[in-house]
């Protein structure tokens, strides 16, 4: 067994290479070979033992020599009576740094100062690389989330981004895009973010939205970016040519009755996700689940961006239920269609007009699809439709905002859809993420920044500005309450009973943090922008 790609940055940068210069099928056994060391008895056993408290910590330590060394090692000493495995391990693994070393807030300045301050707290600097590390070197300088989150991650950064821009960090926000290009061009797909235990998987492809950002000013990067576009996009097609009536489904793609093709969720690997090892080994082993498939939803509910959800749930509570890779998403649906729209747009802005019509018709085919399959006439809202049975999972969720977002609704449909989130999802503190309450954090009562960016804009886009203005201040008010309360910006809050903080998921609450810093920027412009309107 080969662990030396594994863990090492001058390494991951020839594999970066190795992966752009060779075919699909030799980027998959390299992949492969990369994940090695995850499969190794000493992984497995400094996992399993807990050494520490959070999984994450591990697999971001650096070691000291070649894992293949320190594998060859383990197996040796641990034969021995004496051996004792902490001690081995913090002898030759080097802990990760904490994000923000000696950095003290300042709640006597306003929240928006704080987040200003925090930017170049977030910030990391191109990666030189480093020998027998997990990080994915990148070519330019990116923004992290913060706490436990020491990498760039997909998703995240595009609400970060929203943030940065209205920080006047245009050329930041650009430097992100480039790195994200940088993924696409090299590996094939932007990963879950820059460790090289998230090859298995991406998150929700905000890729396009990150290119509005910095072209819609300038046209002449929508040419630019159309290669990485069109790459993301096969990326999440890949094996459409695949799919029959008899072979319904594979990787993120499924074919339904009438022929047509929507997405879901995946993730190459069926094995326990390094960074959360022991609690995916336990799930599995105490519910007697079958091992392939729990894992492999494990780990597309982590691609999903909501790990988890009642969304995922089969009984909409137990998480040893979880069915993701069965279901179609709403929110995962409607980024495929805007990504159809942009590359139909970066066609047209250098003049390849039967290539933009075709990326038209293929909008046009998805917004119909998904009005067909996820919007559940009877509740008036956007759900997720499980293709195994043919039927809405009948999971409400902050999910059925992206289409209002993307204008894939009607205007009836806007309305339903509306009144919904209004009357049962907005809460004192903001709109919460479902009204199940699971124990899982992408459930009731917590809410999260980039479904209320998503939520506002979407009540904009239908003209009803008194809700979204109303819907902004009360998240707003709701970050500041705790920012003035703990000097911090949260990932995650309690809408709910706001004197309590957030809870639920695999780890502690966690501070910072981009998306959030992002999104309370964004929201004050777009208010102060309204009320510029209202007062003309």
């Amino acid at each position: 067994m080969n662990y030396r790609f594994r863990h090492s940055g001058i390494c991951l940068l020839f594999l970066l290479t190795l992966l752009f210069s060779c075919s699909d099928q030799k980027n998959e056994s390299a992949r492969e070979e990369a994940f090695d060391f995850y499969q190794s008895a000493l992984f497995k056993e400094v996992q399993l033992a807990g050494i520490f408290q959070d999984s994450k910590t591990f697999v971001d330590c650096i070691a000291d020599e070649p894992l293949e060394v320190l594998a060859t090692k383990y197996n040796e000493l641990a034969l021995q009576d004496t051996f004792d495995l902490s001690d081995f391990v913090h002898q030759h693994f080097k802990l990760p740094e904490s994000e923000a070393v000696g950095y003290q807030s300042d709640t006597a300045k306003s929240m928006e100062s704080h987040i200003q301050e925090l930017w170049p707290i977030l910030t990391r600097q191109a990666d030189a690389g480093q020998a027998n590390s997990s990080l994915i070197p990148l070519p330019n300088e990116y923004v992290v989330p913060g706490g436990r989150f020491r990498e760039v991650y997909y998703w995240d950064s595009y609400f970060t981004m929203e943030g940065l821009v209205r920080s006047e960090q245009y050329d930041l926000a650009k430097a992100m895009v480039d790195n994200f290009s940088f993924l696409i061009d090299s590996i094939g797909f932007i990963p879950n973010g820059n460790r090289d235990y998230y090859l298995g998987r991406s998150q929700p492809p905000f890729y396009a939205l990150m290119v509005d950002l910095i072209a819609d000013d300038t046209p002449e990067l929508w040419g630019h970016y159309l290669p990485y576009l069109i790459k993301e996009y096969d990326f999440w097609m890949s094996g459409s040519n695949e799919l029959s009536h008899a072979n319904k489904a594979t990787k993120r793609v499924v074919m339904l009755d009438d022929s047509t093709i929507l997405n879901r969720y995946w993730d190459n690997y069926a094995t326990p996700r390094p960074e959360s090892y022991k609690e995916d080994y336990e799930l599995v082993n105490e519910n007697h689940l079958d091992s392939a498939r729990a894992y492999r939803h494990l780990r597309a509910g982590a691609e999903s961006g909501w790990d988890y959800s009642s969304r995922w749930l089969a009984d909409g509570q137990h998480l040893s239920t979880i069915h993701t890779t069965d279901i179609i998403p709403v929110d995962l649906n409607a980024l495929l269609y805007h990504l159809e729209i942009t590359i139909a747009k970066a066609y047209d802005q250098i003049g390849k007009v039967d290539e933009a019509k075709t990326f038209q018709k293929k909008a046009a085919a998805r917004k119909m699809a998904i009005n067909k399959y996820l919007w559940r006439e009877q509740a008036g809202f956007y759900m997720d439709f499980d293709y195994i049975i043919g039927k809405s999972t009948k999971v409400e969720s902050m999910a059925a905002a992206y289409p209002l977002f993307f204008q894939l609704a009607s205007e009836t449909q806007a309305q339903l859809v509306a009144d919904k989130l209004l009357s049962d999802f907005l809460k004192p503190g903001g709109f919460v993420t479902t009204l199940n309450n699971t124990g899982q954090q992408w459930d009731a009562p917590n809410g999260w920044a980039p479904l209320q960016w998503i939520a506002v804009k979407g009540l904009f886009n239908y003209e009803f500005e008194e809700a979204a203005i109303n819907a902004a201040e009360k998240w707003l008010a709701r970050n500041r309450q705790v920012y003035k309360t703990t000097g911090k910006m949260m990932e995650k809050y309690n809408v709910v009973d706001t004197t309590l903080q957030a809870g639920g998921g695999e780890y502690p609450l966690q501070d910072g943090f981009g998306w959030t810093n992002g999104v309370v920027l964004a929201l004050e412009e777009t208010v102060a922008q309204q009320a510029v309107l209202e007062g003309e």
